[in-house]
């Protein structure tokens, strides 16, 4: 199918189908996936129109498959909130479900049963959760996300980071947000105004394949660089995306071209009816093994694994050392290995 001009976002399968997203023949199942799972796709990257990006924001009716090890919550998003809107998983940070909005609704996400289903933290869920955090100041950090934090108004989200940076606790202030790329029109100076303050703020960018990147995106992150605002990003291991040398290396160079440093590479989370998506571990330490010997070391993430459960993420890249008797070998990025003795 010709996909149809795009100029508004996308929330049914109708409009995906008028932008050639989805195929009319597969509607009738495509409609249990939607009911299941909600659909939302920008104009910006409905517009780019490649199967990296497509395979991201459409519908797939494999999505229908549940594999047993799937689960509503893989990363203990419940198991470990002290009060609504929170999570506290590590000692030091904690995580603030802003919203539960986006912009657009990944076909991989591991909140897909929650996001959209309801609006911002409310106030007094917000009174709690700084009541806790005021209760518990060895947290340093507090990570926005949702949803997606710069869905919210300025205004809004000036008035939480102003509470936030009021407690006094805190350090670090992160955000993790898929707007600037896409959605880039909504990084406005009065946002970017609002990121900048006393309170570092760090922006981590969720993007995955190099087409997302594109001159709107390029021009809001440069709003955010030239007011100071720390960026990082941050990418999932996606079968049928990225899952090649290739087109994560071309994704890596270009948000450093950006002044984003690749922050993390996520192996694929097991959420329901995401089979599809994952790769093996093998396969992802393969693909950094391959990115150590081509990359810039800036360029690089580290490659984790969030250990379903909420029992917090551990890097899994590809091991360069292995103990031999008295000595270690050492592989370096062209596979060839080399005898190295060390106390």
């Amino acid at each position: 199918m010709k996909p149809g001009p795009v100029t508004s976002d996308l929330t049914n399968l109708d409009a995906l189908e008028a932008a050639g997203m989805t195929d009319p023949a597969e509607r009738e199942m495509l409609e249990e996936v939607a009911s299941a799972f909600r659909v939302r796709v920008t104009a910006d990257m409905a517009a780019v129109g490649s199967e990296g990006v497509r395979a991201q924001f459409a519908p797939d009716i494999r999505e229908l498959s549940v594999l047993p090890e799937e689960m509503v919550d893989p990363i203990g998003d419940e198991a470990h909130a002290p009060v609504p809107g929170l999570t506290h998983r590590y000692p030091d940070r904690a995580i603030l479900h802003a919203t539960k909005v986006c912009e657009v609704y990944c076909r991989f996400c591991f909140r897909r049963e929650t996001v959209g289903e309801a609006g911002h933290l409310g106030a007094a869920e917000f009174e709690a959760v700084l009541d806790y955090l005021r209760a518990t100041p060895a947290v340093r950090e507090v990570i926005l996300t949702g949803g997606d934090p710069l869905v919210l108004s300025a205004r809004r989200l000036g008035g939480m980071l102003d509470r936030l940076e009021a407690l006094g606790t805190l350090e670090v202030v992160r955000v993790h947000t898929r707007v600037p790329v896409v959605a880039p029109e909504k990084v406005t100076e009065a946002l970017v105004r609002v990121l900048d303050r006393a309170l570092p703020v760090w922006v981590v960018v969720h993007t995955n394949h190099p087409d997302e990147m594109t001159e709107a995106a390029a021009g809001a992150l440069r709003r955010l660089s030239r007011a100071g605002v720390p960026l990082l990003s941050q990418t999932v291991l996606l079968r049928g995306v990225n899952a090649e040398v290739e087109v994560l290396e071309r994704l890596f160079r270009v948000l450093i071209r950006n002044r984003v440093k690749p922050y993390y590479l996520h192996h694929p989370d097991q959420a329901k009816g995401t089979g599809h998506f994952r790769v093996t571990l093998e396969e992802g330490q393969a693909i950094m093994a391959a990115l150590r010997g081509r990359l810039t070391g800036i360029a690089q993430p580290v490659y984790v694994l969030d250990i379903p459960g909420g029992h917090g993420k551990v890097p899994v890249g590809p091991g360069y050392l292995r103990a031999e008797g008295d000595h270690w070998v050492v592989t370096d990025p062209q596979g060839r290995e080399h005898f190295y003795r060390a106390l």
